[in-house]
């Protein structure tokens, strides 16, 4: 399937949030600590996170500050105080934009864009920015689109027209003006292009599934990288592939799936995915809109599980992984998870030049590994944990296949693999294979008869 974008998945698409214009939008943070309220990250890497997210798009910062919220307020989320506040700085510094660390409701967001005089977005709006601008498959627009469009549902409402600037000509995104369909004034044609939406990613889906049927001929075991976005993934990808993966210090700096082949030490080729990286609050919407794009992840026979260990933070993103992991229904008793240990040249040495390394694993894993994808330390340990993670998903068997069956000894060389080959006798060939999980049912059923016990 090709992922050129055709004419028909850009038209009709949803509204920039933002014009992208030649001078970037001016922006304030906003980002609420709401009294009694358990976030799980620490405040400071909260405003750093959400300063990352508005640092991923093409805006301009002119302030980032926390709000204690004693009580949080139906109408405007904040108070009253800090609403006038801000509406004086929106008129003072021009501020076109202010980002809201939280999720809106409605009508809070309609009243906080109509106090401050300035358009409001929170962060499930602003993450599908991110995510829009970052697409570039077409499966990947499609869904973002329609993660979009259900967001919007319940903000058809026209509160945004004295901010609202038509689309350019170019491009694919949420934050420009109303552009030629006005989806946010008309319920029936959002509706109409939700229903083509999905059925276009039905489509896809199906594709992908037919050809997810081709893969499991081919004798390879998937390997799949999941992290915190920024934990480093792209960068352990590029190195353990020599692929030129786009690996920035960025959040979502990859969002499509990529897939390369990986040797490892005692000759056994794995395929090794790289995945969007994950974040705190990651909105449903999402979650369940690139549930296929993720299903690399879903079908892995080992999971990396990539953590930045020079993090303060690392323990609560490692939470929020493991979380989104459960979301999608993959956890640990089903397949291994080695948590990669990653950015160890980033920590301190002890008098003996040992590193030192303040973590344990987040719930049941397969093993860690302290690696550096920018010095390499640490990437061969990796090779042989992942070998070693294998293996102990295969069963061996020894197996008597006579000299006249020679397509099952092409079975066996093109889904196990060989361990022995003792030597043969006039009834023919006995085998010692290691067999797969994935390829176990069909073993048994084309060799039941032959096993050796």
């Amino acid at each position: 399937m090709s992922d050129e974008l055709d004419d028909e998945d850009r038209k009709g698409g949803p509204d920039k949030f933002i014009d992208h214009r030649a001078a970037p939008t001016r922006v304030g943070l906003v980002v609420p600590d709401v009294r009694g309220r358990a976030y799980g990250h620490s405040l400071e890497a909260r405003k750093a996170e959400f300063e990352g997210l508005a640092h991923a798009i093409r805006v301009e910062m002119v302030f980032s500050e926390v709000v204690k919220v004693r009580e949080i307020k139906p109408a405007t989320f904040i108070g009253g105080g800090h609403v006038a506040e801000f509406a004086k700085r929106v008129k003072e510094e021009h501020i076109e934009l202010l980002l809201v660390d939280t999720q809106l409701h409605p009508i809070q967001q309609r009243n906080l864009e109509k106090e401050t005089g300035a358009k409001v977005l929170d962060r499930t709006a602003l993450i599908l920015e991110i995510f829009g601008e970052r697409a570039a498959t077409r499966e990947g627009v499609l869904q973002v689109e329609l993660a979009h469009l259900n967001y919007q549902k319940s903000r058809l409402v026209r509160s945004w027209t004295h901010l609202e600037r038509q689309r350019g000509s170019g491009g694919f995104g949420f934050m420009g003006g109303p552009g030629e369909t006005q989806i946010e004034s008309d319920r029936r044609q959002l509706q109409d292009r939700i229903v083509l939406l999905e059925e276009r990613i039905d489509k896809v889906r199906k594709t992908r599934s037919q050809q997810k049927g081709k893969r499991d001929e081919v004798p390879f075991q998937i390997v799949a990288l999941v992290g915190y976005t920024n934990a480093g993934k792209s960068s352990i990808f590029n190195t353990l592939t020599g692929a030129g993966v786009f690996a920035k210090d960025l959040l979502f700096a990859t969002l499509d799936t990529t897939v390369r082949k990986l040797p490892l030490p005692h000759g056994r080729e794995v395929m090794i995915s790289d995945t969007v990286g994950f974040v705190a609050d990651l909105p449903t919407e999402l979650v369940a809109a690139f549930r296929a794009t993720l299903e690399e992840v879903v079908d892995a026979d080992v999971i990396l599980h990539v953590r930045d260990i020079a993090n303060e933070d690392h323990v609560a993103q490692a939470q929020d992984v493991i979380k989104v992991l459960a979301d999608l229904g993959v956890t640990a008793d089903q397949v291994p998870i080695i948590e990669v240990w990653n950015k160890v040249d980033l920590l301190p040495l002890d008098e003996d030049g040992v590193r030192v390394i303040d973590a344990a694993p987040i719930g049941k894993v397969a093993g860690t590994v302290a690696v550096s994808a920018h010095t390499g330390e640490g990437i061969e340990d990796l090779k042989l944990a992942i070998e070693k993670a294998l293996a102990s998903r295969s069963r061996t068997y020894r197996v008597n296949i006579p000299h006249t069956a020679g397509a099952d000894v092409g079975w066996l060389y093109g889904h196990a693999e060989i361990i022995n080959r003792e030597e043969p006798d006039e009834e023919g060939q006995t085998y010692e294979v290691r067999v797969e999980p994935r390829h176990a049912h069909a073993f048994n059923d084309r060799f039941a008869s032959r096993i050796q016990h």
